[in-house]
């Protein structure tokens, strides 16, 4: 049976563009590992979409005096605009501000309430005299009383992660106009996390094995050193999910209460679109699924812990709700692979300064396997990287090009040359080359169980390491040299090396699919190991908006096969005059580079 896997990766606030720490952050190690489980013939669904209702949309909104509509429909079409030029595969990304989202959020919140989970409190929030309203969460910042940052949100502090109560924040101060706001009394409905801390716990424990230190320590580390206290769901704002009840008109859902509730939506979405209304379940009620969340650390208690008590406290209450006659329980996740956070050229990233690598403006210069290259091999998988521009230029060139690119070229070109265009077919290999044959099928086997754990970046060391096992066969045997004294042999080492580069294009997609799917051309293969992007323009009740998928026909993806082990190529076959799949690069990138870094666009 198929195994139904769901890619679920952070959904980005719509109020600025993507940059290069968001992309290695979530979406990157994401869409690597959908692609690795898409050639695996795996019923994969990759899914996320713009937060469309987070706080930082209406600041920038009131900084620019416009909407916060306005605001997220200006970068939602960019987001799209820069995964389909990168190759991040989205089956759909969508918006937090649509019906469908609307109306599972409303959902969510009314089946926890039913089951006696949400629990309404009076408490003390920030309230600005000048603006005469409450001000959310982003709207004040001050120092937190846990690691002394004093820049630190009033629900969440980004440099330790820990969720903040806003009446012990520091020295509060307003984003707006720098006043000091006064704590006053308001009703909200609060997600009541201590009755659900048992289950929790027993969710977390039962993944200790395999999920980073990183996440545990957030989450299960919490736990068990403080405990869990309800938490606030509801805010005093407009822009946003109304609270589905009479008399609570004004109030609408916390973002990060609903947000996470996307990965389920847009799945439901998804199944209309593609009119198969039920297949949404594949992913969330079989329990063999394995639901992937790719975040930032500063978002593992969201999707750690609240999410996951979302999902236990709404039992089969959801499905009951969506008319099941038979409702289930809903599926936990499998594995939340949270990365640390990337700095550039030794700063923390600052979109305010200009001081990142903005994901659409690096397109324009670079090819996006290059930029998907060196954001894997400095992934902050375990600890805080750093995005330097020395260093990306010698990844490119040293690595990339030199160990990969060249490989490919001089064989393929100098095999096109000499042998009519076609791969050569030896009667019999010799030992050697059936040792290297086996060195790297083995890689099939190596890399996989590292992809299968998300260790990411050692897995592509690996096979960059196999294509470096290539370069040593071929320093061994220099079949430029054999070709002058012996064609036959010079033939077994030309379709030894092409086979092993054959092997390795597959290995190397999940990282590299432009130059994979160039490579894949190449060899004469019709069929393509993934599926074309599309953009869909949808509109609804709350209007119109873009969608993103990964289109399947023709993609290896839903058919049940599995290439990741490929065969043996046919000897005598024709394949396409070779072109070079990676471009090098010349050292004065580094300084122009720089150079552009803290410079207002």
């Amino acid at each position: 049976m198929t195994e139904n896997i769901l890619i679920a990766v952070a959904w980005p606030y719509a109020n600025s563009d993507i940059h290069a720490g968001n992309i290695t952050g979530s979406h990157l190690p994401g869409d690597i590992v959908a692609r690795y489980h898409r050639l695996r013939g795996r019923n994969v669904l990759m899914v996320s979409g713009s937060d469309s209702h987070g706080t930082a949309i209406t600041i920038k909104a009131d900084q620019m005096g416009k909407t916060p509509e306005e605001i997220y429909k200006y970068y939602h079409p960019r987001f799209i605009e820069l995964f389909q030029k990168l190759g991040i595969g989205y089956d759909i990304f969508t918006s937090t501000h649509t019906e469908n989202h609307f109306d599972v959020a409303q959902k969510v919140f009314l089946t926890l309430l039913e089951n006696g989970y949400l629990k309404t409190s009076v408490s003390k929030q920030w309230y600005s005299e000048a603006l005469g309203r409450f001000l959310p969460d982003r709207y004040v910042e001050g120092t937190c009383y846990f690691c002394g940052n004093t820049d630190a949100r009033s629900d969440q502090c980004e440099k330790c992660g820990n969720e903040l109560e806003a009446e012990k924040l520091i020295d509060p101060r307003s984003r707006v106009d720098g006043s000091r706001p006064e704590l006053r009394e308001t009703e909200h409905f609060f997600l009541d996390l201590s009755s659900l801390e048992p289950q929790i716990e027993s969710f977390l424990k039962a993944r200790e094995s395999y999920w980073r230190p990183n996440v545990l320590r957030q989450s299960l580390g919490t736990i068990q050193s403080v405990g869990l206290k309800p938490t606030s769901i509801t805010r005093d704002l407009d822009w946003g999910i109304p609270v589905p009840l009479e008399d609570w008109k004004g109030k609408s859902l916390y973002v990060w209460f609903e947000a996470v509730m996307g990965y389920l939506s847009s799945t439901i979405e998804w199944a209309k679109l593609v009119g198969e209304a039920d297949s949404w379940r594949n992913w969330w009620f079989d329990q063999n699924a394995k639901a992937f969340y790719f975040i930032g650390k500063d978002n593992i208690t969201f999707h750690a812990v609240t999410w996951p008590a979302e999902l236990l406290g709404m039992g089969d209450g959801f499905d009951r709700r969506m008319g099941t006659e038979d409702p289930q329980r809903l599926v936990l996740p499998y594995n939340v692979p949270a990365n640390e956070f990337m700095n550039l050229e030794g700063r923390k990233i600052s979109g305010s300064h200009n001081w990142a690598v903005w994901g659409l403006d690096a397109l324009e210069r670079y090819d996006a396997d290059a930029i998907r290259y060196y954001l894997t091999v400095a992934m902050p998988e375990q600890r805080d990287t750093d995005w330097d521009w020395e260093e990306f230029f010698q990844r490119n060139n040293n690595e990339l090009v030199a160990t990969w690119g060249n490989l490919v070229n001089r064989v393929l070109s100098f095999t096109y040359k000499n042998f009519d265009g076609k791969i050569p077919n030896p009667e019999q290999l010799r030992e050697s080359d059936q040792e290297l044959l086996r060195v790297i099928r083995a890689g099939f086997d190596s890399v996989a169980a590292k992809l299968e754990q998300v260790e990411l970046k050692s897995a592509l060391a690996e096979v960059m390491a196999l294509a470096g096992e290539v370069n040593k066969y071929l320093d061994v045997h220099g079949p430029w040299f054999e070709i002058k004294s012996d064609r036959e042999q010079a033939a077994k080492s030309l379709y030894t090396a092409i086979q092993a580069i054959d092997w390795i294009k597959v290995m190397s997609a999940p990282f590299l699919p432009h130059t994979s799917e160039t490579l894949h051309r190449l060899l004469a293969n019709e069929t393509p190991l993934f599926g074309s992007q599309f953009t869909q323009s949808v509109t609804d009740n709350l209007g119109e908006h873009e969608i993103l998928g990964l289109d399947s026909r023709g993609a290896e993806a839903r058919t049940g096969n599995d290439v990741w082990k490929a065969g043996m190529l046919e000897g005598g076959r024709t394949f396409n005059q070779p072109v070079p799949l990676i471009k090098k690069l010349d050292h004065k990138i580094v300084e122009e580079e720089r150079a552009r870094l803290g410079k207002s666009s």
